[in-house]
C-alpha cells in the first residue's frame, strides 16, 4: 500500500485538495483519497512537491508514423507536409517497430495512460498487444474517388478483424476532403453495427473550408494533382464542417482532431447537430506543420468537451500531453489548469470509454497517478519548465 500527498491534489472528479491524500494499492488501484492527512495514518506518507493529478489521456496520436522523428520539416503547411509524408521512403519493418515500441515508452514516462491511435496498416499491433497501456485504434481510411470505396473499406474490415483480441477499435474517416459519400456512407454503417466510436481531423487549416465553400484551395489543387476527378464533387458553399457532419452517425461518439480553422459558428453548429462530440487539440503539432493555434477560448465559450493529443513523431518534437498543455498554458493564461487537466484526463477517458478505470483519482479506479513538479504553486499555472513525473 501506498499513501501519497503533494501540495495539491486534483482528483479531476472533485474540487483540487490541498495536503490531501491519495492512498492506492501496489497496482495503482485507489483505495481512498481523503481531504487531509489524518494523524493516525502519518506514518510512511510519500510527499511530493507539486501537484498529483490522473494518468494523462491521449487522445489523438499516430503511432506508425515514429519513425518520422527529426525527418520532415517544420512550418511547410499542410499540403506540403501531406506530400513530404507520401514521398518519404519507408524504412524496414523491424526499424519501424523499434520506433513504435521506443513512442510508446516515451509516452509511459510522460505520464500517459491510454491513447487513440490512428492506423493505416498493422505495424502497431505487435507492440499494442503487450498491453503496456490501453489503446483505442482507429483503423482510419480514405478514397475520394467513389469508384475505390468498396476495396479501401474491404481493406480496413480485413485490418478490424486481424487487430489483437479484445482490444477496442474502430474503422474511421481520414478528413471531411478524403472521403467520398459512398466511403461515409459505409464507415457510418459500420459504426452503427458495431457501436463504436469515431475520430476525423477537422479544419486543420483553411483549404479544408475552401474546398468545400467554393472547389478551390490549397486542398482542391492538390486533389486534382493526384489526377483525381473532381467533376462529380460540387460545393456546399459552406464550411467543411457543416458540409459533411450530418453523414457521420448521430448516436456515435466522435472526436474531431485539431480544429484550428474552426470558427464559433462552426462550433454552434456542430453542437446543434449532434449531440456526443469530442473537440481534439494538438497544438505542438498545429505549431510544427502549419505554425498556427486553435482560439481555445471559444471553445471554452461554447461549454463543449476538449481533450489533448500528440499526433506523431511526423508532427511533433515529442509524445507529451503536459507539453501539449503548457502550450495552451502560455497562448490562453486564463484557462485554469482545473480545466486544463480535465482535457488531458477525465474527457479522453470518457471518449474512448475507458472512464471506469481511468480519468479521475476515485476510490476503485486504477487511473495512473501523475506529480507535476516546478510549476508555479501560488498561481496554480504551468510554466516553461514544468515537468511531470508518473509516480503510481
Amino acid at each position: 500500500m501506498r499513501k501519497i500527498t503533494a501540495d495539491y491534489i486534483f482528483p479531476i472528479a472533485a474540487k483540487p485538495l490541498k495536503d490531501g491524500l491519495i492512498i492506492a494499492d501496489d497496482d495503482g488501484k485507489i483505495i481512498d483519497v481523503l481531504p487531509n492527512i489524518d494523524h493516525e495514518i502519518k506514518d510512511d506518507v510519500e510527499y511530493h512537491k507539486g501537484i498529483i493529478c490522473p494518468g494523462f489521456i491521449n487522445a489523438h496520436c499516430h503511432l506508425e508514423l515514429s519513425f518520422f522523428k527529426g525527418m520532415l520539416a517544420e512550418h511547410t503547411g499542410l499540403d506540403v507536409f501531406i506530400r513530404d509524408i507520401l514521398a518519404f521512403k519507408r524504412p524496414e519493418l523491424d526499424v519501424i517497430q523499434h520506433s513504435i515500441a521506443d513512442a510508446e515508452e516515451e509516452m509511459l514516462k510522460n505520464g500517459i495512460v491510454a491513447v487513440g491511435d490512428i492506423s493505416n496498416g498493422n505495424t502497431t499491433y505487435l507492440q499494442k498487444a503487450k498491453r503496456n497501456m490501453m489503446y483505442h485504434t482507429f483503423i482510419e481510411v480514405f478514397a475520394f474517388n467513389p469508384k475505390q470505396s468498396i476495396d479501401v473499406f474491404l481493406n480496413a474490415v480485413k485490418l478490424f478483424e486481424e487487430y489483437p483480441e479484445g482490444l477496442h477499435k474502430s474503422i474511421t474517416p481520414h478528413a471531411p476532403y478524403s472521403v467520398s459519400d459512398e466511403l461515409f456512407k459505409m464507415i457510418a454503417d459500420f459504426a452503427d453495427k458495431n457501436n463504436a466510436i469515431l475520430s476525423i481531423h477537422n479544419q486543420e487549416c483553411d483549404g479544408e473550408n475552401e474546398l468545400f465553400q467554393s472547389k478551390t484551395g490549397t486542398i482542391y489543387e492538390r486533389i486534382k494533382s493526384w489526377g483525381t476527378d473532381m467533376s462529380n464533387f460540387n460545393a456546399t458553399g459552406k464550411n467543411s464542417l457543416e458540409s459533411i457532419l450530418h453523414k457521420m452517425p448521430q448516436d456515435s461518439k466522435i472526436l474531431l482532431v485539431h480544429n484550428t480553422v474552426s470558427t464559433p459558428e462552426d462550433i454552434h453548429y456542430a453542437m446543434a447537430h449532434h449531440q456526443h462530440l469530442y473537440w481534439c487539440f494538438c497544438p505542438n503539432a498545429n505549431l510544427y506543420i502549419e505554425n498556427k493555434l486553435a482560439n481555445y477560448q471559444q471553445f471554452i465559450n461554447a461549454n463543449v468537451r476538449c481533450v489533448i493529443g500528440t499526433d506523431s513523431y511526423a508532427s511533433n518534437w515529442q509524445l507529451s500531453i503536459l507539453e501539449e498543455l503548457k502550450v495552451i498554458s502560455d497562448n490562453s493564461p486564463d484557462i485554469p489548469l482545473e480545466t486544463l487537466l480535465q482535457w488531458a484526463t477525465r474527457n479522453g477517458a470518457e471518449f474512448l470509454n475507458y472512464d471506469d478505470k481511468l480519468g479521475t483519482l476515485e476510490k476503485g479506479k486504477q487511473p495512473g497517478i501523475n506529480l507535476i513538479y516546478d510549476l508555479d504553486l501560488e498561481h496554480l499555472q504551468l510554466n516553461s519548465k514544468t515537468k511531470v513525473k508518473r509516480i503510481l
